[in-house]
């Protein structure tokens, strides 16, 4: 049947076969009939004839010979040849008479295309989901990091875990299994996951915060009293915000209500980006206070000294740089995306979402060196981990967030 397919195109561009004088011969159409064995090992032999010389080189004869070989009988009208080989692509070509040449297979040829913005996604949720496994595993590992303050880096470092987790699997569903259920699943997961990572940093603030302006209680139990409140209302509040789309608060029955963000709700989306406001605005009001309290607390130390020493200065100078590590950090991932989630509507490019949410999940990835690797009690850790020696069951000192 390949021979026959090569034949064809040999019929109509080498041969230059008299289309319409072929036509003209059968008056009325008739029903195809199969092609007998006898003409196919002609039209074989004919057709590898042609292999060797080319279409150009074709003796004297042979087109009206391969002419010839298409009519089987006088009952037959017409031939139809179809290629089984599946990978072929479809060609149909249909002529008005009583003559149909026609070549017709099963395309399956994949138009699988992968969008780009989607890969990177992955490989930055693939980052952040082992970044943030390892940083998860020493804390639960290390009996010496139980204070509130590692409590509560272990509960940012599990949100940026499963907010890697959650772009891994959207990638996944998205291309393998792709349904409208499965869709509001994961935006309601990725959704809480961001949420309890936002709201985790936020929990941070305050315990460092806390540990500053009481600093004779913060090893007390009301400490870890407040620590344990505020875990239950960052997931409590972010497992609610990511069910909302999941319960019905989506844009599936009417499209014209959707946002950048699909099948958010313009108004879901809206809310989402002023809780981040909100926090931002608490955040950065915390980060100040904590910027006047250690300098008022190194000012009253210079003073019981008689002198401002040059290694107070550059402690002082160093701790006000991490604070605005921290922020710009924050900020910069997160603003653009929040800024153009109350500016932007469905009709804008997706490439204006994709450029801006690509940055906000660079904020997971970057959290656990920020508040895990550059801990001396994690880095301390880590070395064990990897020279396989066991942990120290003894303990380290307790040191509160003010100190790291």
């Amino acid at each position: 049947l390949l021979f026959s397919r090569a034949f064809v195109s040999v019929v109509h561009h080498g041969a230059h076969t008299d289309v319409t004088e072929l036509q003209n011969r059968r008056p009325e159409p008739r029903t195809p009939v199969r092609v007998s064995r006898s003409v196919k090992r002609e039209v074989s032999h004919l057709v590898l004839s042609l292999f060797h010389r080319g279409p150009a080189l074709m003796n004297p004869g042979e087109p009206e010979q391969l002419s010839h070989a298409l009519h089987v009988k006088e009952t037959s009208s017409s031939l139809l040849l179809v290629p089984s080989s599946s990978w072929l692509e479809t060609h149909h070509q249909a002529f008005d008479g009583n003559l149909s040449l026609a070549l017709s297979a099963s395309d399956a040829s994949l138009d699988f295309h992968i969008n780009p913005w989607h890969v990177m996604l992955l490989l930055s949720g693939t980052v952040i989901a082992l970044e943030n496994a390892l940083v998860v595993a020493i804390i639960i590992y290390t009996p010496s990091l139980r204070n509130p303050m590692f409590i509560l880096i272990a509960s940012l470092a599990t949100a940026d875990l499963l907010a890697g987790m959650g772009l891994i699997l959207n990638f996944v569903f998205q291309y393998l299994v792709s349904s409208q259920t499965i869709s509001l699943i994961t935006v309601g997961f990725l959704v809480s996951s961001f949420t309890a990572s936002i709201s985790s940093l936020l929990a941070i603030t305050v315990d460092r915060y806390l540990s500053l302006y009481n600093a004779l209680t913060y090893f007390s139990e009301k400490t870890l009293h407040y620590v344990h409140l505020m875990l239950v209302g960052t997931w409590g509040v972010s497992l609610c915000l990511g069910l909302l789309p999941v319960l019905g608060w989506n844009c599936l029955d009417d499209a014209s209500s959707c946002s950048i963000v699909s099948p958010l709700r313009r108004s879901n989306l809206k809310l989402l980006a002023s809780s981040f406001f909100i926090i931002f605005f608490l955040m950065l009001s915390l980060y100040f206070k904590i910027c006047q309290i250690v300098s008022r607390h190194a000012h009253q130390i210079a003073l019981q000294q008689h002198f401002f020493s040059p290694s107070q200065f550059v402690a002082t100078r160093k701790g006000v740089w991490t604070l605005a590590i921290i922020l710009g950090v924050f900020g910069a991932s997160w603003l653009p995306f929040a800024l153009y989630c109350l500016l932007g509507v469905r009709e804008d490019p997706a490439v204006y979402t994709y450029a801006t949410l690509l940055p906000a999940t660079y904020n997971s990835m970057l959290n656990p060196i920020i508040y895990g690797y550059r801990n001396s009690q994690i880095q301390r850790s880590l070395q064990m981990l990897f020279c396989g020696c066991l942990p120290n069951r003894t303990g380290y000192r307790s040191r509160s967030p003010s100190e790291v």
